[in-house]
């Protein structure tokens, strides 16, 4: 949409080590919903407590 709306603009997106990267907790819940891992994102009860209440629609590999 940038280079749309100007063209002659280049944008360059920087992304913040993972230690300072922010996760939002509906990516976390699709995540487990999906039957991903999360135990590195959230505590272990926050894990299993999603994978009590979502279940797995299928397993990501």
């Amino acid at each position: 949409m940038n280079r749309r709306l100007n063209p002659e603009i280049d944008t360059v997106f920087l992304t913040p080590s993972e230690q300072f990267l922010f996760i939002s907790s509906s990516l976390i819940r699709e995540i487990s919903a999906l039957g991903g891992d999360v135990k590195e994102f959230v505590h272990p009860v926050v894990s299993d407590a999603l994978k009590a209440r979502l279940g797995t629609k299928k397993k990501l590999n």
